[in-house]
């Protein structure tokens, strides 16, 4: 049967195929909308099936905030050339509405997350066959707090999220961004070293010794000696003891208390393109 140009268009429409996809579709299915729907559904898994050996290592993180709550997402595609393409870029920052929507617990509840009755997993499937490209969600972190602030880096390879209690008449905008960049640019493994995991603190100490007594550091001291470098690790490692990027002479600590002595961070989350 002859297929019209406004059959084409409202597939296309519903579907974000290509023109040319949706109408093989409409003449394979005989002008059956709803077949030629699951058509393209099928050329997506079976992209999903023939690339499931490929490697997804580029993409882009995307964040959405409101108020006091934000979600971000790693999103990952094959190549760099996808990755700057409108298309990922657009199902890129739906899905992250619909994670910021949802609040799944984990990156498990965000892929059964569902858009119009269509699940997030399936909905990637959908957009293999699209795009041409095997695509995966590999991070999701949601945060809540008086007030979160989201960051995404130039090229979208790093994206922050900061949430921070006891604002006042903070400029919460301004400050967040600086934190956001700084945790970005400085990557510190926590809040202060309270946040520091055990197993990193046993690591560092455990260095610290190594060190001392190649240096042929008497034994009485060598703990004192690694106590004191796993002090500059809290240092360098550490949002609140980091010294502002902006203004070296001032840490973090010290920049959100001349703020507002309130302000503190409540908690943060760093995603960044193909770290663990």
């Amino acid at each position: 049967m002859a297929i019209t140009a406004k059959q084409v268009n409202e597939l296309r429409k519903a579907t974000g195929a290509g023109m040319m996809d949706c109408k093989k579709a409409l003449v394979e299915a005989d002008g059956d909308f709803d077949k030629a729907v699951e058509i393209l559904r099928k050329k997506g898994q079976k992209v999903s099936s023939k690339r499931s050996d490929r490697e997804a290592n580029e993409g882009s993180v995307f964040a959405y905030s409101e108020g006091g709550n934000a979600a971000l997402i790693e999103l990952n595609c094959e190549t760099d050339f996808v990755a700057r393409n409108d298309d990922f870029k657009g199902l890129g920052e739906q899905l992250v509405k619909a994670a910021f929507s949802a609040r799944p617990e984990n990156l498990e509840g965000l892929l059964a997350t569902e858009i119009d009755g269509r699940s997030i997993s399936d909905i990637l499937t959908d957009n293999m066959g699209k795009i041409g490209e095997k695509l995966t969600i590999s991070k999701y972190s949601a945060l809540e707090a008086e007030s979160v602030v989201t960051y995404i880096h130039p090229g979208g390879r790093v994206g922050v999220g900061v949430a921070f209690d006891g604002i006042g008449n903070a400029d919460i905008e301004a400050i967040g961004k600086d934190v956001a960049m700084q945790i970005a640019a400085m990557n510190p493994v926590a809040i202060d070293k309270d946040g520091v995991a055990q197993e990193i603190i046993d690591h560092e100490m455990e260095i610290g010794r190594e060190q001392a007594r190649a240096a042929g550091k008497p034994d009485a001291i060598i703990d004192k000696i690694a106590t004191g470098k796993l002090n500059k690790y809290f240092k360098d490692n550490t949002l609140l003891n980091q010294e502002f990027v902006k203004d070296t002479s001032k840490t973090i600590a010290k920049y959100l208390k001349e703020a507002n002595p309130d302000l503190k961070v409540k908690a943060f989350s760093r995603l960044q393109l193909g770290a663990n």
